[in-house]
C-alpha cells in the first residue's frame, strides 16, 4: 500500500495539493494528513476527486515519526519536521518506509511524500 501524506497551508487549493502529488510520484491507495487538516473542504473535495479515502492522524502521532526534512513551518507549529513525511508513515503503519523526502507544490502551499507500508 502507498500513502501519500500532505501538509499544507490553509490557503492551498486543490491545484495546490494535485500538483504535489504529482511532484511526489502521481499516485497513492490512501491520503493522510494532520488530523485538523483531515476534514478541510479542499482536502475532502481533493480526495473525492482522486477517489481515494483520507485519514487524520493526530499530532501525538505525527511527533512519534521520524522524518527525513525539516520544515520550519512544521517544527514551529507541531513540533516535527515534515506534516507530509511523518502522515505518510503513520497512515502506512508498523514498519513503513518513506519513498522519498517531501516535495513542495510549485505555489510552495502543499507539500506530498509517499510511504510504503501494510497496513492503512
Amino acid at each position: 500500500m502507498i500513502v501519500a501524506g500532505f501538509g499544507f497551508r490553509a490557503a492551498a487549493t486543490r491545484d495546490s495539493l494535485n500538483d504535489a502529488l504529482i511532484c511526489a510520484g502521481g499516485r497513492a491507495d490512501l491520503f493522510a494528513t494532520a488530523a485538523n487538516k483531515a476534514t478541510t473542504s479542499e482536502m475532502v473535495l481533493f480526495a473525492a476527486s482522486h477517489s481515494v479515502r483520507v485519514v487524520g492522524v493526530a499530532d501525538a502521532v505525527l511527533a512519534m515519526q521520524t522524518t527525513f526534512t525539516t520544515s520550519q513551518a512544521s517544527q514551529t507549529a507541531r513540533n516535527i519536521g515534515s506534516v507530509a513525511e511523518a502522515a505518510a508513515l503513520a497512515a502506512a503503519g508498523p514498519g513503513a518506509i518513506l519513498l522519498a523526502p517531501r516535495v513542495v507544490s510549485s505555489d510552495r502551499m502543499a507539500t506530498c511524500a509517499l510511504a510504503k507500508g501494510d497496513s492503512a
